[in-house]
């Protein structure tokens, strides 16, 4: 995989997943200073030629060819919350097909001490350099798997004792309010259609961001780190 942007490469240098990186001629010396102190192989090449290799502009001087990047499964993101000694906080995505979305709430989700992030297998962006890029590394910390299946999984989530909550912007219950100690779940829905009617109705509360402008809904990332926001500061 062609993985491109500082963040996200020096991530993956971390882990030992890349071989060398091709760095654009003009680049500042700090980072150049940054990507030598690890040790890798270096190429410098015009900044056209990764362009043309990214297909974007956006790849700020630096592309790495790295691993591909592999789906963990459920068992991974309890495992995970089991060794950090804390209830589960998991993340349920449910038609999220935007990449950059799925990055950023992935980048949420770390930062703000979730566990894990799930999606199902055919409702879902897949774990491309884009995702990896709007990450910004998150995904070399966070388990992110599939499920075939998103509503039987919530199924088995609360006979594990998770509580569900839903991302509506039509529910009654603002989320400022909810109580997420314990065990918990937060799906987040297509942007424009929302959930699914089956794993809407498998939620056990539906919960809503309270909006005072004119527009009446939020970017799904947006969301997702809001709702993260709220659970980790009502946990702690």
């Amino acid at each position: 995989m062609l993985l491109y942007g500082r963040n996200p490469v020096l991530e993956a240098l971390q882990d030992g997943r890349v071989s060398e990186v091709l760095v654009a001629r003009g680049v500042e010396e700090a980072f150049v200073a940054q990507l030598k102190a690890t040790g890798v192989r270096m190429k410098f090449a015009p900044r056209i030629e990764l362009d043309q290799l990214a297909g974007t502009t956006q790849h700020q001087g630096v592309l790495a060819e790295v691993e591909d990047l592999e789906w963990a499964s459920v068992d991974d993101i309890l495992d995970l919350a089991e060794k950090r000694g804390e209830d589960l906080l998991i993340v349920l995505l449910d038609g999220i097909t935007d990449p950059r979305n799925f990055g950023a709430i992935i980048r949420s989700a770390e930062v703000l001490g979730a566990h894990g992030v799930v999606v199902e297998e055919r409702r879902s962006a897949p774990l491309s350099p884009v995702v990896a890029k709007t990450a910004a590394g998150a995904t070399s910390y966070l388990p992110v798997a599939q499920t075939k299946n998103l509503p039987r999984l919530m199924d088995a989530l609360k006979k594990d004792g998770v509580w569900v909550y839903g991302a509506a912007g039509e529910a009654a219950q603002d989320v400022r309010k909810v109580d997420f100690s314990g065990k918990v779940a937060l799906v987040i829905g297509a942007e424009g259609e929302g959930m699914r009617r089956l794993v809407r109705e498998k939620c056990d509360a539906l919960v809503s961001i309270p909006v005072r402008g004119r527009v009446q809904s939020l970017n799904a990332s947006v969301a997702a780190g809001i709702l993260l926001f709220e659970a980790s500061r009502g946990r702690a």
